[in-house]
């Protein structure tokens, strides 16, 4: 990627506050090394961070190579969750199988993914019985979940339209900090969502210790595709503002974000050897056992720095 193919926006707190912002912290694009600096900002009036200046709309998919690692770990379509990668047998724990009262266990029905990525989700969902859909930033990668037999929409959420759809239940992994204009997706997605449907989000917890502990190291600010920095202060005011009520946050069991930047501080010291050891322990390569349990620890702290956030539809 060019740096000259780049335009960065400035772009005002999405909640309409006036109050201005304070610079949180710089950092650069520690994932695929591409050049420039970034800024992230606070509001001074709400508290919501963000990403600012900014990619706009038709830059952000410079920051995107084939090779991202959310396209290449959703081509799993393996018919078994025993055989499945772990991010999948996670996630669909965490709704399914782990899924503290009060909330219900949901049964079939009509499921959107947005950011499905390659499709693998959408497989298992479909072996459970539901009718599956999905919307998909990336072209090349949407074609292979259509390859698998998927309806799956090309486009940013931002430009995409449509009728009323029904849906039972929307789901969308890492996919809110990505939004150039979340406040009016989560409106759409409140408009395509049955009366009593669910919206469920995963994304990272900039309210986590490590936040403030690894600053520009921290592994969750994957700056800049990462546009918006939520605490559960922040995003709960989001989502009321576009007709979604939190009924619940469960912290994930991932240790991923704390050792990542253990790492990250490690390759900035030039502790290669270590910084590589930390991230095979980080992507369960090694010491799994000891992964599995800093990860509960984490969870159980409300510190995993990742969150799973249930909301149901507001009816006017």
């Amino acid at each position: 990627m060019e740096l000259q193919k780049v335009i960065l926006e400035e772009r005002p707190c999405p909640l309409g506050c006036k109050s201005g912002d304070q610079t949180v912290v710089y950092g650069h694009d520690r994932l695929h090394g591409s050049p420039g600096t970034f800024q992230v900002v606070k509001c001074l009036s709400c508290g919501l961070m963000r990403t600012n200046p900014r990619p706009n709309p038709c830059s952000i998919g410079s920051f995107y190579p084939e090779n991202y690692g959310p396209y290449l770990s959703t081509r799993d379509f393996r018919d078994s969750l025993q055989h499945s990668t772990g991010w999948l047998r996670r996630i669909y724990n965490t709704i399914f199988s782990t899924n503290p009262k009060p909330l219900p266990t949901l049964p079939p029905g009509k499921l959107l993914e947005i950011g499905c990525a390659s499709g693998s989700f959408l497989h298992e969902m479909n072996r459970q019985g539901w009718q599956v859909e999905g919307i998909e930033f990336s072209k090349s990668v949407a074609e292979y979940a259509r390859s698998k037999g998927y309806t799956v929409r090309v486009g940013a959420l931002e430009s995409l339209s449509g009728d009323h759809h029904d849906y039972d239940l929307i789901v969308g992994w890492h996919v809110l900090e990505h939004l150039h204009d979340p406040v009016n997706c989560l409106k759409k997605l409140h408009a395509w969502a049955k009366p009593g449907g669910w919206l469920v989000l995963s994304l990272p917890d900039a309210d986590a210790l490590e936040f403030r502990i690894f600053k520009d190291a921290w592994y969750a600010l994957m700056l800049p595709t990462h546009l918006f920095h939520f605490t559960t202060n922040t995003l709960d005011k989001m989502l009321k503002l576009a007709g979604w009520r939190v009924e619940r946050i469960i912290w994930e069991e991932n240790p991923k974000n704390l050792l990542a930047s253990l790492s990250y501080c490690c390759r900035d010291r030039r502790w290669t050897k270590l910084a590589s050891f930390i991230s095979d322990v980080g992507d369960g390569r090694r010491l799994a056992h000891l992964r599995i349990l800093l990860g509960k620890l984490l969870a159980r702290l409300h510190n995993s720095g990742r969150i799973v956030v249930w909301t149901t539809r507001i009816e006017a």
